[in-house]
């Protein structure tokens, strides 16, 4: 079986170079990451741009996502070179983004003499290290520095999100939004959600028309209004950097399962992020434990996982997504389908289209079954919006699932769909039309083959609201 679970290599100096990008492509990335909280937004347009034409003169259909930074609080550079913080010091805290020592950190939060109180625990990097307010004087804080680490460049500081009185998404995620949007961006993820109004505030157009909008789930507001945050939102991502912060470290491998379990049942694609092949930024082979982790990720139904700066400053970014590749291509070798399936059919998708989704929960439930008892291999989706398919990938089906759409943009997001290879077509007529093109266009591409069965799941026309109707078809 090939790889299902996709993966997600975020773009940084190691890696946004012509060369490194299209052997990152040839290793198996299946979306691109462009993070905005390092360089300028002009820098992340030139890293756009280079992908986009990288992916087209390797033929490869690769997705795009623009990583937005929200309220995230960051510290004045340490510098390249980076500095040892040790446990046990003392250190003032100070408003400010230019420069921190071992003495006096800079933060870049105005609010940060206002918001933070005595006792607050504020991480730095993902647990590079801890410090513990003690103190508070007219232009500084006093911390001890409770767990000490090496620090280096602008890391993070982690400030629990019921302190912070910055909304999401800010407004310069906004002015990057709107650039982004008019390049042509595929997904756009939001960093520190805490409602399903936040999305909302995003204000771009609902998908595909619009870019395919993640919810990073990296909040305990996230957790407790995750509901309403799935609704409305096109995918979410587990960021488990922050949501370790906010949550106990115990809880935070339940509140994976959870999430995507219920991100799952819904139907939206769910993403596991942060520090899954950490050691990698400068080793050659992952530790055991996380190739353990990558693997769980899998079998907990992860639609992708990511890698961040394993890639953007690791040392060989190539290597790690082939790495990556490995272990989830086993693990889903590995994985239960049958089992996975039949938990998923105890719950439901959510009815908000006016019935068209119950529908289609029921046709793609169908679908799973059929394929299962009759061996089929392939299952040929027909999508406008790519909601058929998403639904589909699901119930993790043992067939692969190719994603057919008219519509451009809907074929650019299904790179992020679980098991699904997205294929554009250009008829947009009567079902009878469609499935007879679809199945030319995959036979002429040598993903199916003549005398093999496979399942069609498709609406009855182009202005369809669901799949409403499933076929078995012998190709010709």
């Amino acid at each position: 079986m090939n790889r299902r679970t996709k993966i997600i290599a975020t773009i940084g100096p190691a890696s946004d170079g012509e060369a490194t990008l299209r052997e990152m492509m040839r290793a198996g990335m299946d979306v691109a990451r462009i993070g905005l909280a390092h360089g300028s937004l002009d820098d992340g347009l030139d890293r756009y741009h280079r992908i986009r034409s990288v992916a087209a003169s390797e033929g490869r259909r690769v997705g795009i996502l623009l990583d937005l930074p929200g309220p995230k609080v960051r510290a004045g550079s340490f510098g390249e070179a980076g500095l040892d913080l040790p446990t046990g010091a003392t250190v003032d805290l100070a408003v400010g983004q230019d420069k921190s020592t071992v003495e006096v950190i800079e933060v870049d939060y105005e609010g940060l003499l206002t918001d933070i109180h005595i006792g607050d625990r504020l991480t730095v990097g993902d647990g590079g290290a801890i410090l513990e307010v003690v103190g508070s004087g007219p232009d500084r804080l006093a911390a001890t520095v409770s767990h000490g680490g090496f620090l280096r460049g602008r890391p993070g500081i982690h400030i629990p999100s019921d302190r912070l009185s910055i909304s999401t998404p800010t407004p310069t995620d906004l002015v990057a939004a709107d650039a982004f949007v008019e390049a042509g961006i595929d997904m756009i993820a939001i960093s520190f959600v805490r409602s399903g109004h936040d999305m909302r505030r995003v204000g771009t157009e609902p998908h595909p028309k619009g870019p395919l909008l993640i919810a990073k789930v990296e909040t305990r507001a996230a957790v407790d209004n995750l509901a309403g945050i799935i609704e409305a939102s096109g995918a979410v991502m587990v960021a488990r950097g922050d949501l370790g912060n906010e949550c106990s470290i115990e809880d935070l491998p339940h509140l994976q399962k959870d999430i995507i379990r219920d991100c799952i049942a819904g139907g939206r694609p769910v993403i596991t992020a942060t520090q899954m092949l950490e050691s990698m930024v400068t080793s050659p082979s992952p530790t055991r434990a996380e190739a353990s982790d990558v693997a769980n990720a899998v079998f907990d139904g992860s639609s992708a996982v990511m890698l961040s700066g394993e890639t953007a400053i690791g040392a060989d970014p190539v290597n790690v997504i082939r790495t990556m590749s490995r272990i989830a291509a086993r693990a889903d070798d590995e994985m239960d389908h049958e089992a996975w399936a039949s938990r998923l059919t105890e719950l439901h998708m959510t009815d908000d289209e006016g019935g068209s989704a119950s529908v289609t929960d029921a046709m793609t439930m169908s679908a799973w079954r059929a394929t299962e008892e009759l061996g089929v291999r392939t299952i040929i989706c027909i999508s406008g919006t790519g909601f058929t398919v998403r639904s589909m990938a699901r119930f993790r089906p043992s067939a692969r699932i190719l994603g057919f759409s008219t519509n451009s943009a809907t074929v650019q997001q299904l790179t992020l769909s679980w098991g699904t290879t997205p294929m554009s077509m250009a008829i947009n007529g009567t079902n009878e039309e469609m499935v007879v093109e679809a199945i030319r266009q995959a036979k002429a591409a040598g993903e199916v083959h003549a005398g093999e069965l496979v399942a069609v799941l498709a609406g009855s026309d182009s202005s369809s609201r669901s799949a409403n109707v499933l076929r078995l078809e012998r190709i010709p």
